[in-house]
């Protein structure tokens, strides 16, 4: 695989989230709609196979189980859909969930084992979601306390317990999700000893709205990324935080590629790494060696040109990054947890396009 391998998925529209099945054959995104697409990868172009239309208001997460093959959908209506594939019909057949929220849902993960999922939203609470077996349905209970705005994003410690939360209260939180019946009992006590559902964790300070939160592939750190351009490492609840200060636009998405890294991107329309040398962290050089188009012909007659018949100087506004815009996501693509070698991302422009990080030239990096 390429270094860099590019697709533009929609023209002119926006892709809000994306994720991958199990094998990486068929995508799921939310093209800034109340709808969902599932698409095949045909050759080397992907084309939409499905698509899920039973939200009323945009659809602003999707996720994937790789396992269950499962998805899960929130949306500004209030509501979140679990998808299950009926090979009878081939067709997706949706099941609704009762969140029991008054706001929009922001945000939605499954828990590492796909027996419970978690779904953010602006009712500044946190929905955690389970399969009732008696009455055959989804069902939720609620994070609510200390959390004063709306949640942003969430993630899970890889033991399906501990839930991450980034929320506009400029806070990074960790509380349990443990559901008697379901889960076991944790074995880290990085995090505590005793964990009853709602206990608050961790509790971290940040200059903005937190965008992204995500565990590292141990369960023992958690990343975040904030408006204010930081990225903050927290090892625990009683353990000071290393918060690093970048001079880029503010990031919006992250994930662990190792215990090492982290991949973040955002606003700067290209990802970054932030690696550990052993001693601190540090952000790296953009993973990204995209080149601006060369202008043919004369370019001082053609800036006349445009001078002349459009009042303008220069229109020339293709950016030197493969992504032309806002990048809104980046997962990982292949490896395992602790070790990712490529990652997807999309964004504002409409493009997928796959890293590979192995392949990118940075230097020290450790996977």
């Amino acid at each position: 695989m390429a270094a860099v391998e590019s697709h533009q998925i929609l023209i002119g529209t926006p892709i809000t989230s994306h994720s991958f099945n199990r094998d990486r054959t068929e995508l799921a995104i939310s093209p800034n709609s109340n709808e969902v697409n599932i698409m095949q990868k045909q050759g080397s172009s992907w084309n939409v196979i499905h698509t899920l239309a039973d939200h009323d208001k945009l659809v602003t997460c999707v996720d994937w189980a790789p396992n269950t093959n499962r998805i899960v959908t929130c949306a500004q209506d209030r509501n979140a859909y679990v998808w299950t594939w009926a090979p009878e019909t081939q067709s997706w057949t949706p099941t609704l969930v009762l969140l029991r929220i008054n706001r929009a849902a922001t945000h939605v993960r499954w828990s590492p084992k796909e027996d419970k999922f978690a779904v953010a939203s602006g009712a500044r609470l946190i929905s955690v979601c389970y399969f009732e077996q008696e009455n055959d349905w989804w069902v939720s209970k609620h994070l609510k306390k200390p959390i004063r705005s709306t949640v942003l994003s969430v993630d899970w410690h890889p033991e399906n317990i501990l839930l991450a939360a980034g929320s506009s209260d400029m806070k990074a939180r960790v509380f349990s999700g443990f559901i008697k019946g379901i889960d076991a009992k944790a074995s880290s006590e990085v995090w505590g000893q005793k964990l009853p559902f709602g206990t608050v964790c961790g509790e971290f300070p940040a200059g903005g709205w937190v965008h992204s939160v995500a565990f590292s592939p141990s369960g023992n750190a958690i990343a975040y990324c904030a408006h204010d351009s930081t990225v903050t490492i927290a090892t625990g609840p009683t353990q000071p935080i290393y918060v690093i200060q970048t001079n880029t636009l503010p990031f919006v998405s992250l994930f662990w590629a190792s215990e090492f890294a982290i991949v973040v991107a955002g606003h700067d329309c290209a990802p970054y790494m932030v690696l550990n040398n052993g001693s601190q962290w540090q952000l790296t050089p953009k993973i990204d060696n995209g080149k601006k188009k060369e202008v043919s012909g004369n370019s001082a007659f053609n800036k006349f040109k445009q001078m002349d018949t459009r009042a303008q100087q220069n229109t020339d506004v293709e950016l030197n990054s493969t992504h032309q815009n806002t990048i809104t996501c980046v997962r990982p693509f292949v490896g395992t947890p602790d070790r990712v070698t490529h990652f997807s991302s999309t964004g504002v422009d409409g493009q997928l396009v796959i890293w590979d990080l192995l392949s990118a030239g940075i230097a020290n990096l450790r996977l």
